[in-house]
């Protein structure tokens, strides 16, 4: 499997995380090759600090923000630099059936930058029915990946579940995925990314079992390089989606 690194968002997205936190993650992403997912607070500052693809959350990790709210951060996110934005999926909506509120919330939020969505399902909270369901809301709406978890409700990426959004849209598996093997498994199932706190772990064991040179640099189509700021950021209302 070619290029790993790349197909890694490392992350650090805790409720204490401090920038020096950030700094860490942003110095292995560069080192390793791998995209970051940092909390938003600090897109601005990651962007004059490294030269690295970088993912950001909003409306994170309940997923009950208003649309108009949602939208907001999504601009902002972008607007300070994000290349790509993950945002959580309301799950009591969905659960109550509530499958237009569901699709209009995503659609217009995808709509609002010219950057790819993810959207964060909590695999872990749904029935393989709610998953299907969701699958397909979340196509119809236009985002670019699925993603497995937050992290914070009590689960994470499962082989099933991987391929079970697979059959829908591109998917991010996250949560729990600490090595190597584990990862492998996400990908054999059918994940594109992998989001992990352990990403430079992963990305070692993956050099040391392929004997993969080091240093690539994340470089996925559709990506603009880290340090390309000549795109307008004013206006989230323009520009094309890269997936």
């Amino acid at each position: 499997m070619d290029d790993v690194p790349a197909r890694i968002e490392h992350t650090v997205l805790g409720p204490e995380t401090g920038w020096s936190d950030v700094e860490g993650v942003l110095d292995d992403a560069l080192e390793y090759g791998m995209r970051a997912c940092i909390p938003p607070c600090y897109v601005a500052e990651a962007v004059e600090y490294a030269n690295v693809p970088l993912v950001t959350v909003i409306d994170f990790p309940h997923g009950q923000g208003a649309t108009d709210a949602v939208c907001e951060a999504a601009r902002q996110a972008w607007s300070d630099g994000a290349e790509e934005i993950d945002m959580v999926c309301n799950v009591g909506r969905l659960k109550a059936g509530e499958d237009d509120a569901v699709r209009d919330h995503v659609a217009e939020v995808v709509a609002s930058v010219p950057v790819p969505v993810k959207v964060i399902v909590e695999a872990p909270l749904l029935t393989d029915e709610e998953l299907d369901r969701v699958g397909k809301l979340v196509a119809e709406a236009d985002a670019a990946f699925l993603k497995t978890a937050t992290g914070f409700s009590g689960g994470g990426a499962t082989v099933a579940d991987v391929e079970r959004l697979a059959k829908s849209l591109p998917v991010k598996a996250s949560g729990g995925v600490g090595s190597w093997e584990e990862a492998a498994a996400m990908f054999e199932a059918g994940a594109t990314r992998i989001g992990a706190s352990s990403g430079d772990v992963i990305a070692r064991e993956w050099r040391e079992a392929t004997g993969a040179p080091a240093g690539e640099r994340a470089d996925e189509s559709g990506v603009r390089d880290g340090n390309d700021q000549s795109d307008d950021r004013s206006d989230g209302q323009s520009g094309d989606a890269a997936y």
